[in-house]
């Protein structure tokens, strides 16, 4: 310590010096934890926008799958009705003899 200065003024300097490097500290905490919070705002992001993509394939997959699906079922329904409708023209010739 200082002989030259008064204890008490020793003290409040010691005492302010001590307040402003706490000061300083909460504040590079504070800088810190913002500049966390916006790295992980921008990879939830990149997240998001990432996995979206793929859900809006796999839903579009699945829509022309079920198309498909339909264009196969007209198809097949198309062929019965062919064959329906001989086997029936069959019958009704045999019905008039």
């Amino acid at each position: 310590m200082d002989d030259d200065k008064p204890i008490l003024e020793q003290m409040t300097d010691a005492v302010n010096s001590a307040a402003t490097a706490t000061a300083e500290a909460a504040k590079t905490v504070v800088k810190k934890v913002k500049k966390a919070a916006r790295k992980a705002k921008k990879a939830v992001k990149k997240a998001v926008t990432k996995a979206a993509p793929k859900k809006k394939a796999k839903k579009a997959g699945k829509k022309t799958g079920k198309k498909s699906a339909v264009k196969k079922s007209a198809k097949k329904t198309a062929k019965k009705t062919a064959k329906k409708a001989a086997k029936k023209k069959k019958k009704a010739r045999k019905s008039k003899r």
